[in-house]
């Protein structure tokens, strides 16, 4: 174990889920600040900080599905308003949204291939860049009908942003550093 990275990890947790964020960011971008928190913030953390071997990570390209298929799923609208009625359904979303996002750093930092890894943090940063910008720019709130809650598009904006300024940049440095890192190694 890394204590640093430890560390952070357990900050980051504890710092996603004990504050209020509801009532002072709103219900949707508080469910979207725990997302990202835990998928590109905390899943990283606890990869650096509990490193597994390549033999134990799942293949990149299919821990980069998996966390494509659990993001995207939650976040259409039958789904999303099953997870705001609270119990199981949304203990079951967030550690899946955990999950996939161990899945898919430890595959991407595993020893090799770096090039592979760096290919599935990049198509991660693009699927989570498309999703916020699907958010910030639709024309009305998607959620609300569904969730059987007042529309908040600007509530809806907000998320969008914090999934852009948390994910996007998250899993793109990451991806560049990991290509970085296998073109200094093949320039050795």
């Amino acid at each position: 174990m890394r204590a640093a990275p430890a560390i952070a990890a357990g900050l980051l947790l504890v710092g996603v889920w004990l504050p209020d964020w509801e009532a002072h960011l709103g219900a949707f971008p508080a469910h979207m600040l725990r997302h990202m928190g835990l998928v590109a913030l905390a899943a990283p953390a606890l990869v650096l900080a509990f490193p597994v071997s390549g033999r134990v990570a799942p293949p990149v390209a299919i821990a980069a599905a998996v966390e494509f298929v659990v993001v995207w799923t939650f976040h259409l609208p039958l789904a999303h308003a099953t997870t705001q009625s609270g119990g199981l359904w949304y203990v079951l979303e967030q550690a899946l949204f955990l999950a996939a996002g161990i899945a898919v750093w430890a595959s991407a930092l595993a020893p090799s291939p770096r090039l592979a890894g760096a290919g599935g943090l990049l198509l991660t940063s693009m699927h989570m860049t498309l999703l916020g910008a699907l958010l910030i720019l639709a024309p009305k709130d998607l959620y609300a009908e569904i969730c059987g809650r007042a529309p908040d598009l600007s509530g809806q904006q907000l998320g969008g942003i914090l999934m852009l300024a948390m994910g996007t940049p998250a899993y793109l440095f990451g991806g560049l550093a990991l290509t970085a890192s296998a073109l200094k190694e093949s320039a050795a």
